[in-house]
């Protein structure tokens, strides 16, 4: 039997999307046929935060994001060592605590 041929796909980086945007809390939320993963940057002594960014994704997609990122962690703590998860709050409040992902659902 034939493999499927592979396409090349041309993806488009806009020079706005190439500057990105700062997150340091993911906000994840599901239905039954998506996630949804709101980017927000918290800053300190400020009472609210702003979604940076919204993305929303099947749960397929989303799980091989999971595995990618498992892969790239991997590869990531070969070069430069492991990460270190730091404590929220201990970090001498120079900048916003680095606030692990979570669910809601």
């Amino acid at each position: 039997m034939a493999q499927p041929e592979k396409k090349e796909i041309k993806i488009e980086l806009t020079p706005e999307v190439a500057q990105g945007k700062y997150a340091n809390l993911a906000v994840i939320s599901h239905g039954p046929a998506e996630f949804f993963l709101d980017m927000i940057c918290l800053t300190p002594n400020t009472p609210q935060a702003k979604v940076q960014s919204r993305i929303i994704m099947t749960p397929e997609n989303v799980k091989q994001l999971m595995f990618a990122l498992q892969d790239n962690i991997k590869k990531y703590e070969a070069v430069f060592g492991e990460i270190k998860p730091r404590v929220p709050g201990n970090n001498g409040g120079t900048t916003p605590p680095v606030i692990p992902f979570m669910g809601n659902n």
